[in-house]
């Protein structure tokens, strides 16, 4: 199968109606894209194609409501499609990752009816999401003129970007520290996207640059913003509102996770089919597969991997315990869940690496042949990694361990 027959692969079965039936439907996606990841990898061109594939598979809507066409599905299996996804295809899982965050974005944020209105708007049409929302760079600027905001300023990453059908942007207003997102079409001649992402990994998420010169919003889709009598706009704090991050940094660590176990199941392909026995051994084997020191391999990293996803699962648990209760999560709450999540993201992205790297020691010198591909999963999760040091995680939870103090909530935490 090539690119073309990844086009073209839109046959899919009845929708699922159980949450087991959505992550098969997702392991079905990435078998779908793992046939060709190598060669898709190397060209770096828009993923068109691979989000129509999403689209048809009815993963976009996953979270969307039943009585828009959405699936309904949870958080805890969201989690898990994203997981599945990236095995075969890592970028295409962040994508998806992102997606889901982005289309969360009003629930976080917004007014009940403003939820309302996003859900069925990207339910009824299968959009999909990118966000122009990178936390390092300067705010975007937020002008009020009359009844409208103007967004105007630059993000160097905007993951989603050209392939999205709606953008998340978030700014300052001008002259206050008052924080707005919204939600906008991207086809508009006020976004202008670099097409500027060629890094080392994840190179098909469309993660470049963006100019935002002037985006207009009504004040009504201000997410969060209410009327008040004097006619100004005004936003309620709550402590759901700050979920953002710990779920983002959740997705990581699933779709690391997942990168990881596409690198050890291709390994183990390779292993069995091509890898030969060392004949200069004490005791030769007939097949690589016998070697007591690619089993054991194969083993230790196999165990680490499963102790990475029951770590990601439990995590998953506080999260849908906040969702039960979004009105009224205490910080405490939060924050413990924010310190798990900063374990599981740790372990995936050690034992992630771990295993982009100890391939080659199970497969031999001629898996590094560039057909092979199995150089995708250390640099992609290498690449993503670095979006915020690893240490701060680690230390988020060694001051929970030591002190008891749980993060306070951050772009980052």
């Amino acid at each position: 199968m090539t690119t073309e027959a990844v086009r073209n692969a839109a046959d899919f079965d009845a929708a699922p109606t159980t949450p087991e039936g959505w992550v098969d439907r997702a392991r079905e996606v990435a078998t779908r894209l793992s046939v060709d990841a190598v060669a898709r990898d190397r060209a770096n061109q828009v993923p068109t194609y691979e989000v129509n594939l999403l689209k048809e598979s009815g993963l976009v809507t996953l979270l969307g409501p039943v009585e828009h066409g959405g699936a309904g599905q949870d958080w805890t299996t969201a989690l898990r499609v994203v997981r599945a996804v990236a095995a075969g295809d890592g970028s295409i899982g962040q994508l998806l990752g992102y997606h889901y965050l982005w289309a969360w974005a009003a629930r976080l944020v917004g007014t009940p009816e403003q939820i309302a209105a996003v859900e069925q708007l990207y339910t009824e049409n299968n959009f999909f999401f990118g966000g122009a929302v990178n936390p390092r760079d300067d705010d975007l600027v937020i002008k009020v003129e009359g009844d409208e905001l103007v967004f105007t300023g630059r993000k160097s990453f905007s993951t989603g970007g050209r392939i999205s059908d709606l953008t998340v942007l978030e700014g300052v207003i001008e002259g206050t520290e008052k924080h707005v997102f919204a939600i906008v079409p991207t086809q508009q001649e006020a976004i202008v996207f670099a097409g500027d992402w060629d890094n080392l990994g994840q190179r098909l998420t469309e993660s470049g640059a963006v100019e935002i010169n002037g985006v207009r919003v009504p004040w009504e889709s201000a997410a969060g913003y209410v009327k008040q009598a004097d006619g100004s706009f005004e936003f309620q704090p709550r402590v759901y509102n700050t979920l953002n991050v710990p779920l983002v940094q959740i997705i990581f660590a699933n779709f690391y996770i997942g990168i990881a176990e596409g690198a050890l199941k291709t390994a183990a392909t390779y292993t069995r089919d091509t890898t030969r026995a060392w004949p200069y051994a004490g005791d030769v084997k007939e097949s690589a597969s016998e070697e007591f020191y690619i089993q054991e391999t194969y083993g230790d990293l196999t165990s680490k991997l499963w102790a990475a996803e029951a770590l990601v699962e439990r995590a998953a648990t506080l999260i849908e315990a906040i969702n039960s209760h979004a009105d009224e999560v205490t910080e405490q709450e939060r924050g413990e869940a924010a310190v798990v999540i900063a374990a599981a993201k740790q372990v995936a992205i050690d034992v992630g690496l771990e295993i982009g790297t100890k391939v080659y020691d199970l497969t031999g010198a001629r898996a590094t042949s560039n057909k092979v591909g199995l150089d995708i999963a250390w640099r992609n999760i290498r690449t993503h990694s670095l979006h915020d040091p690893v240490a701060h995680k680690r230390a988020e939870v060694g001051r929970y361990a030591l002190l008891g103090e749980i993060p306070a909530p951050t772009w980052y935490t």
